[in-house]
């Protein structure tokens, strides 16, 4: 690529469209690409920024499977929902394709035909998993077993969700089928595979010489290991029953392995794109001085550092991509994000709690974004940030600034008289920011870079309450109208750059300052952004304060989704044996309470009680020290069963047994009577 690109070609990862879009996707991936994006074409640069559903693997099998409908059926349902939540949250994709498309199929086709022709395929028989009861091979998402690496007992049968590690199927320990839970079994089947050692040294040397410094650790970091491990062929097709077919003979019944056929709908969007723009689609994938650059999770790093690059290596015409800035993974509320468990904050939710708030989300996320570590999403920090940070920083000098403007002046900007030293420090220091933010941005420091954009708005803060112009009105006027002039610019600067990060602000910004033509140069290359004698318009609540309540519903969602989830996953004792009411008769339960306790000496788990029964006060030795104090139980009402035979416990006679259970966190509850009126010694029948 050459050091200054005539186009940039931005990729987003393709979500899978077996669910909605949750915070973690917009974090890792869609936030900050659009932030780049839209930085670049403030900048006036040829940009191509492309993304699309994918539509194919065994995901999409699964979730089909799950609800009992077609995957057709499953594809279009979540294209049409993460196509309005990258609308309604302001993702500004050029094009956004599907990889059901007919363009997409044709050109993943031709991509595998032209590496077939050339040989570049490793065609050969493999013992692959087979099972038996369901009478099919199992793609990778339909095992599950122990990963090799980590010992984790969930792994699928291509990746490790807890180490990252990834492999083929047949890696796994003690592998089950997810569609009988049989274990399965090896069968022969024919498959290509591209042999990516081949590519081990021009990999090595691309990525950890060429790219070692201006690529992220956690990126060189991932894809060093996998190269210290030596790669090895990898299939690219597989037994399934949902993809693109494999177009050579003798591949009947067999599609495109979803890892190959996924990036290829980068160069298939992009297709689509420029047919309908009258571009010419090579120049932004083929064309030396265009930069291409992939933004993606963690999860994707192997496939778009190493196979991906080794598809368009062996292909031989396309350009490699200059950056994968791959973010680390978002957690929410201390636990690891999750679609299955529902552990998730949902675009299409959010908007429903939250209308018009979609640039506090986008502010909040970019803030706390995993650039280098896997980061939290609290729902808390989520409101101060709207709170100390929007609202009392940026919204607040904004809100000032037009207030007093209209106030004064009915809205139009007045003309500066002499300027002081501080507003000459304060117009240059102006000029500066574009500078500091596009290097953040350019080095894809977002969460750096937005943090300067909020330093713009705390200058113009600072500039106000130094100079108080509601104070100074009074007594010099004239001063009034050069400090109103400056804190115009800033707000005019402000919308600039802004948009970027904040692009429905953006948009309220030029409604409310009547500025539509300022491009990202204006700012330092102009004097005035907003002349004299301009009109601005009324002001408007840009962040209205997020209150207790709200956040508080927010978080009870989230107990309410663990409470279930617990109550899902919760082990069910299996029934005992049949037993007669006469044997349930012998049993003396009784209404009592523990009127004394302490701690058995050494012994960690006992507590010897005092219980009044009704009958008699009596000694009962119980094993629930580690999960009561001797305070906690004294006054708890419980049921005893008082005719078991007394027995010897360390020395000290225990005459009963205290009925206890389980909660879903597997702490011991008392089983006990709560109603009013019932007396110690009441038998329970």
């Amino acid at each position: 690529m050459s050091e200054n690109p005539k186009r940039y070609t931005i990729t987003a990862a393709l979500p899978y469209t077996n669910g909605p879009i949750h915070i973690g996707h917009l974090a890792g991936v869609y936030v900050p690409s659009d932030i780049y994006a839209r930085y670049l074409r403030l900048q006036g640069k040829d940009v191509a920024f492309i993304c699309g559903s994918d539509e194919h693997g065994v995901a999409i099998s699964m979730k089909a499977k799950k609800e009992g409908i077609s995957p057709q059926q499953v594809i279009d349902k979540y294209d049409g929902i993460i196509r309005q939540s990258f609308i309604d949250f302001g993702i500004s994709f050029d094009n956004y394709s599907r990889t059901s498309s007919k363009i997409h199929h044709d050109t993943a086709q031709e991509f595998f035909r032209k590496l077939y022709d050339n040989n570049d395929f490793i065609e050969q028989e493999t013992q692959q998993l087979f099972d038996v009861k369901a009478n099919q091979f199992l793609a990778d998402r339909f095992v599950i077993g122990t990963c090799p690496k980590c010992d984790n007992p969930e792994a699928y049968g291509d990746q490790c969700e807890r180490c990252g590690s990834t492999w083929n199927a047949t890696d796994l320990i003690n592998p089950k089928s997810t569609i009988t839970g049989d274990t399965p079994i090896l069968k022969s089947t024919k498959h290509w595979f591209l042999p990516l050692d081949r590519y081990q040294d021009f990999l090595q040397k691309w990525i950890l010489v060429d790219h070692a410094k201006d690529w992220k650790v956690n990126v060189l970091g991932q894809v060093k290991s996998w190269l210290d491990d030596g790669l090895k062929p990898r299939a690219v097709t597989r037994d399934l029953d949902w993809g693109i077919d494999v177009p050579v003979e003798g591949a009947e019944g067999k599609k495109l392995y979803v890892w190959f056929d996924a990036p290829i709908g980068y160069i298939s969007s992009t297709k689509e794109w420029a047919e309908r723009e009258g571009k010419n689609w090579e120049d932004y994938w083929k064309k030396e001085d265009t930069k291409l650059v992939h933004f993606i999770g963690k999860d994707n790093i192997v496939f778009h550092c190493i196979i991906f690059p080794a598809m368009l290596k062996a292909e031989g015409t396309y350009i490699l991509p200059d950056n994968v800035p791959a973010n680390e993974f978002l957690n929410l509320e201390g636990n690891k994000l999750s679609t299955s468990k529902n552990w998730a904050v949902w675009l299409h939710e959010y908007l429903q709690d939250f209308p018009d708030k979609q640039d506090v989300l986008r502010y909040a996320l970019t803030a706390n974004a995993p650039e280098t570590k896997d980061n939290d999403f609290t729902w808390k920090d989520f409101q101060a940030r709207n709170n100390n940070e929007l609202a009392a920083v940026f919204g607040n000098f904004i809100n000032r600034v037009v207030v007093l403007t209209n106030k004064y002046y009915n809205g139009i900007l007045p003309a500066p008289n002499e300027f002081t030293e501080v507003d000459e420090q304060t117009l240059a220091e102006l000029k500066a920011y574009p500078a500091v933010i596009s290097s953040s941005i350019e080095r894809y420091r977002f969460r750096e870079a937005q943090g300067e954009l909020m330093n713009v708005a705390r200058l113009g803060n600072k500039y106000l309450a130094d100079e108080e112009p509601w104070k100074m009105v009074k007594t010099n006027p004239e001063r009034v109208q050069t400090q109103m002039y400056v804190a115009l610019q800033i707000a005019a600067t402000l919308q600039v750059l802004c948009e970027p990060f904040l692009p429905f602000t953006s948009s309220k910004l030029k409604t409310i300052l009547n500025c539509n033509n300022l491009s990202w140069n204006s700012v330092s290359e102009t004097s005035d952004l907003l002349p004299a004698g301009h009109q601005i318009g009324e002001a408007q609540i840009l962040f209205a304060q997020i209150e207790d309540s709200e956040i508080q519903k927010q978080i009870n969602k989230l107990e309410a989704t663990k409470t279930s989830n617990a109550m899902e996953n919760k082990v069910i004792e299996p029934q005992k044996p049949t037993t007669t009411f006469e044997d349930f008769a012998k049993l003396d339960l009784r209404v009592g309470t523990i009127v004394e306790a302490e701690k058995m000496p050494k012994a960690n788990k006992l507590l010897v009680l005092k219980v009044d029964t009704g009958l008699d006060v009596r000694t009962i030795v119980s094993g629930i020290a580690e999960h009561f104090s001797p305070e906690e139980v004294i006054g708890k009402r419980v049921t005893v069963l008082i005719n078991l035979a007394p027995r010897a416990l360390r020395g000290v006679e225990s005459e009963g047994m205290i009925l206890m259970t389980n909660n879903a966190e597997g702490k011991l509850v008392f089983v006990n009577p709560d109603a009013d009126g019932v007396d110690n010694g009441a038998l329970i029948s």
